[in-house]
């Protein structure tokens, strides 16, 4: 029973990545659809920007957390103003290759500097050491991360839910052509959708600097499981990619710690999930039918 809650806590905090990175990829796929294959770059950005303001500016993590999202932010508002946005009436293969190309330069360019060893990152002494839950203690800074993100993924719901500018965003993010057709002006939330986006990739990035080696390939590692997660959620939606990655977190974890004597099926859990589901809801499990049109 312990060994399954440890799992499941794993699992969880694992989840938590997935939910930030997919909640972005669902607003900015839902508002310009576009598949942004940059995001793991962000957020590998959002690691190194951490490990930066650390190392060579004593920046502490606290501020960080702030400071490099909001930075990456603009940056993506940025990018989509000067690049994306020219391609978005194209095909959306151009858009996908752009971000493709972009995240090769990102990675070549941080290489460039950096290099590719692995660089650590400490997490703040308020969250070192572990919290003792009665049955089994786990790591401070794992618990804190779980926390943080679900009241992130909380606060954007609210903010999505309850507020008039959140409503607009979150009906031109899931049904884009029937709040164009009421005539609420999209376009106008486009840029700032990105940024916002491109934003929660750079905050798990840096929630994920003093858990996970800060090297320059931590982005493409995960990447391809975000966009299953956020398939396997249904693409647009909101909810579901949060649902999902959590999903999946969990099931990553069990499947590592049940099925470790078939490991074959233990690295393949998520993309046997994927093809699951589409086979019984191509939309994804809270996607609606028109979104897999």
């Amino acid at each position: 029973m312990t060994g399954l809650l440890q799992n499941t806590f794993n699992g969880l905090v694992s989840g938590a990545f997935y939910a930030l990175l997919a909640l972005g990829l669902a607003v900015i796929f839902g508002m310009l659809r576009v598949v942004n294959f940059a995001h793991g770059a962000f957020y590998m950005l959002g690691a190194f920007g951490a490990y930066v303001l650390l190392t060579e500016a004593g920046v502490p993590f606290w501020a960080a957390l702030v400071v490099v999202p909001l930075a990456l932010a603009g940056l993506g508002m940025a990018l989509e103003r000067a690049f994306i946005h020219r391609l978005t009436r194209l095909d959306p293969l151009y858009n996908f290759l752009l971000t493709f190309g972009l995240t090769l330069i990102v990675q070549d360019l941080v290489k460039l500097r950096y290099g590719v060893q692995s660089s650590p990152y400490e997490a703040p002494s308020a969250l070192r050491g572990s919290v003792d839950f009665g049955i089994f203690e786990f790591p401070t800074y794992r618990v804190f991360i779980l926390g943080f993100a679900v009241a992130v993924c909380v606060a954007v719901w609210w903010a999505l839910a309850r507020t008039r500018v959140g409503m607009v965003v979150r009906a031109s993010t899931e049904r884009p052509e029937l709040t164009r057709a009421l005539g609420i002006n999209v376009g106008r939330w486009i840029t700032p959708v990105f940024g916002f986006g491109i934003g929660l990739a750079g905050l798990a990035g840096v929630l994920a600097a003093p858990m996970r080696a800060v090297n320059p390939l931590m982005g493409a590692d995960l990447i391809i499981v975000v966009f299953a997660v956020v398939v396997i959620g249904g693409l647009g939606s909101i909810f579901g990619s949060v649902a999902a990655g959590f999903g999946i977190g969990m099931v990553q974890a069990w499947a590592e710690a049940y099925l470790s004597a078939f490991p074959i099926v233990s690295q393949t859990i998520v993309f046997i999930v994927m093809a699951a589901v589409l086979l019984w809801r191509p939309a994804g499990l809270f996607g609606r039918a028109e979104a897999s049109a």
